[in-house]
């Protein structure tokens, strides 16, 4: 019965998730390069609200109710780094976000690969971007998927199977991204939100009092009993000590900004104060990240014991040890949801990306960039939902360098669009060397290194080749001027900041 309740609350919302999906998108088509902003980048007309919820989503994700919970289990204040990058990461975006959205309008662009084979001149310099962006977002699409399916089967009590979960986690995503794009998402947001936000806030008052007897209780116990789950570097011989949490915070609130998700949501905005209010509201957000850290450890009391992969489970083995059926499948609702959006965004990207820079490259698809980009989608799903069932450790493996992988475009990307003489043989040496750096770290298990984040070493090592090899190296020649090849904040020009026509694709 408890099974039956929590699953049909679950496929009512699944249901009502597709439906808006449509409705965001009904009567806005379009085809080829116009077709593509507007399913990738919500045709460059999202306004301050959706813009919020959309780049809110992003950042919630089932890590949140998982994952948070599970390093709050098992470390303790190490997994305060989210809050920190997240928070530091929105500061820098006030600054870059408009920058990047008033480049892409006014050249008609609609991701970072465009904008790297647009800053340097050479398409095929978009594709090879797109290719190791790929290679970075396939595990997150995977975690989601991962995220996802345990939602389910542990909402369903075990009525559905993992394997079975997966599918439901991947057929949902897919289908939707492919109907509705960035706009559906964007609908979606405000769904998830509502509920995350009612689920969330519930629960910090109802597991203190439920199992506690109250906020002081619960925490004079866990100050009493788990001190060590308080201080760095947390519990147990983790390494995550004052140094990793300081760089990886630093590393990552840079990342953020250039990661190819947030900048589809830089993009989706109509103006670039939408994104200029946006970064000033979004930390409000992160104040709901405390809570499944907080509840995590809650778990080490009533549910003790808890190993490996089972630790991400401490937040919804007290929801279902405690709560109705009917309440587990509203929460599960709002964990699925922050699986979905970021989910779908992550794929769209990828679409958008091969779409636009590499199947682009290929005359006859050239003006069907959005139909190539769907099916793109659909291929990126299909590939980690199989990678799911056969491989799961070699995805989990990956994504230990997804964000320090990431971080080794900031040179190319951010430094490229604000320094001329940056050049193309300056950046791609400074990029190999970064990959291969922390590629060298990671998979011979040295991260941390020396105490800090193994990606921010592999960046200094990547500016600094890039530096040197520009500096070295001949000066590149190229007749554009300084408005056609960098970027800048287009504070002060009417028709872009009242959202007025941009380059050849427009809006």
């Amino acid at each position: 019965m408890n099974a039956a309740v929590a699953t049909s609350v679950f496929a009512v919302f699944m249901v009502a998730t597709v439906a808006l999906g449509l409705l965001a998108v009904r009567g806005r088509g379009g085809r080829g390069r116009d077709g593509l902003a507007e399913w990738s980048v919500g045709g460059r007309s999202l306004g301050t609200v959706f813009i919020w919820v959309l780049m809110a989503g992003e950042g919630y994700t089932s890590f949140s109710y998982l994952g948070a919970a599970g390093w709050g289990y098992n470390y303790g204040a190490p997994v305060l780094y989210v809050v920190a990058y997240m928070s530091c990461g929105y500061a820098v975006g006030y600054v870059v976000g408009p920058m990047l959205w008033a480049y892409a309008r006014r050249h008609g662009l609609v991701g970072i690969t465009d904008m790297v084979a647009h800053r340097f001149g050479r398409p095929w310099l978009g594709a090879l971007v797109a290719v190791l962006a790929t290679a970075f977002l396939l595990p997150y699409i995977q975690l989601q998927i991962t995220g996802m399916g345990v939602v389910v089967s542990t909402i369903s009590y075990g009525a559905i199977s993992l394997n079975w979960a997966y599918f439901i986690a991947f057929a949902v995503t897919t289908g939707f991204v492919v109907i509705s794009g960035l706009r559906g998402s964007a609908w979606v947001s405000v769904l998830k939100d509502v509920l995350v936000i009612a689920t969330l806030g519930f629960l910090v008052c109802y597991v203190p009092l439920h199992y506690f007897d109250g906020f002081g209780p619960f925490l004079d116990r866990l100050v009493t009993e788990k001190r060590e789950w308080l201080t760095f570097p947390g519990h147990g011989d983790s390494g995550l000590g004052q140094a990793w949490f300081i760089t990886t915070s630093f590393l990552n609130s840079l990342t953020v900004v250039i990661f190819p998700t947030t900048v589809a949501g830089y993009l989706g905005a109509k103006n670039a104060d939408v994104l200029r209010r946006n970064a000033m509201w979004l930390p409000a957000y992160n104040v709901l990240l405390f809570i499944p850290m907080l509840l995590g450890m809650a778990a080490l009391f009533v549910v003790p014991g808890l190993v490996g992969a089972e630790s991400n489970l401490a937040l919804f083995k007290l929801v279902v040890d405690s709560l109705p059926a009917w309440a587990v499948g509203v929460i599960g609702v709002a964990a699925a949801l922050s699986s979905i959006v970021p989910m779908a965004v992550f794929m769209l990207v990828i679409g958008t990306m091969w779409g636009r820079s590499v199947l682009a490259l290929v005359p006859r698809l050239r003006h069907r960039q959005k139909g190539a980009a769907q099916t793109v989608v659909v291929a990126a799903g299909v590939i980690a939902l199989v990678l799911t069932y056969t491989a799961p450790t070699t995805l989990v493996r990956l994504s230990l360098i997804s964000y320090e992988g990431m971080a080794q475009l900031l040179p190319m990307v951010l430094l490229g669009l604000i320094w001329r003489r940056l050049t193309l043989l300056g950046a791609m040496a400074g990029l190999a060397v970064g990959v291969a750096t922390v590629c060298g770290f990671v998979f011979t298990e040295h991260d941390p290194v020396w105490g800090v984040n193994a990606g921010i070493v592999a960046l200094a090592a990547n500016l600094v080749v890039a530096l040197a090899v520009t500096y070295a190296g001949p000066r590149e020649h190229d007749d554009r001027p300084d408005d056609d090849v960098l970027a800048r904040d287009e504070i002060g020009e009417p028709e872009l900041i009242a959202g007025g026509a941009g380059g050849p694709a427009g809006a």
